[in-house]
């Protein structure tokens, strides 16, 4: 019995210990959620003021340079196309991806050294397959 005791009391610091490391976790990915939702909120408030400028930069470097056609830049292409509007109303995080939901859209990011980047937005879900999106990389 007297070892049972003893084991038992470490088992529970055994299982506050796991919890904090998992609280812990949680909290890494807070801040990231943080530095995201950041991210998208910039790349909304371009799209809302028509700051092509301001949509490009908030853009992965590929998808911007997938607006590029015809002799016309990122900037003068974007603000024609309807993109990333309303509040965010939730987001998902997959290691290095993510996608965010607006009420009004869909955006998906990656994540680079310089922080969280729009690789596509103005995407609709589509009934037997992937989203539809007016920007991609």
């Amino acid at each position: 019995m007297a070892v049972l005791a003893v084991n038992l009391p470490v088992r529970r610091v055994l299982a506050v210990a796991v919890i904090a490391v998992m609280v812990c976790g949680a909290c890494d990915r807070t801040g990231d959620n943080r530095d995201l939702r950041q991210a998208v909120q910039t790349f909304v408030s371009a799209v809302q003021r028509h700051d092509g400028p301001g949509v490009c930069g908030a853009l992965a470097p590929d998808a911007a340079e997938s607006l590029e056609s015809g002799g016309k830049q990122c900037a003068a292409q974007v603000t024609g196309l309807d993109l990333g509007s309303g509040a965010i109303t939730g987001v998902q995080v997959w290691g290095e991806r993510a996608q965010a939901h607006l009420s009004d859209d869909t955006v998906f990011l990656a994540r680079f050294p310089g922080g969280w980047k729009v690789t596509a937005a103005g995407c609709e879900p589509q009934p037997k397959g992937p989203y539809d999106c007016e920007v991609e990389a």
